[in-house]
């Protein structure tokens, strides 16, 4: 996988993917639409600046249309810095540095 994370377990309703700690499970949703959903998970890392930069290397677009994207990290104001990541599919997954 291109930003480093490895199939862990496969099977036609569920997926687990696996990096540094880090374990990803989708699962199909036929009746979700991305484009108009508020679907999302967050994912809090320790050094989101490395992940994002992990993602930027693997030609992940920083756009704000279409997927995959990269949205920035920026200071929200909870005091926590916080970009995203839209995947192949479209499902939003918030980049959240740990304080």
């Amino acid at each position: 996988m291109r930003l480093g994370f490895g199939e862990e377990y496969r099977d036609a309703g569920w997926l687990i993917l696996a990096r540094d700690g880090v374990t990803l499970e989708f699962f199909p949703f036929a009746d979700l639409d991305p484009a108009t959903s508020s679907f999302g998970c967050c994912l809090r890392l320790d050094d989101v600046d490395a992940f994002f930069d992990a993602c930027k290397a693997a030609e992940v677009p920083v756009t704000t249309r279409g997927w995959p994207r990269l949205h920035p990290l920026r200071l929200e104001e909870s005091g926590l810095r916080i970009g995203a990541l839209i995947d192949l599919d479209g499902t939003l997954l918030r980049l959240i540095a740990n304080p």
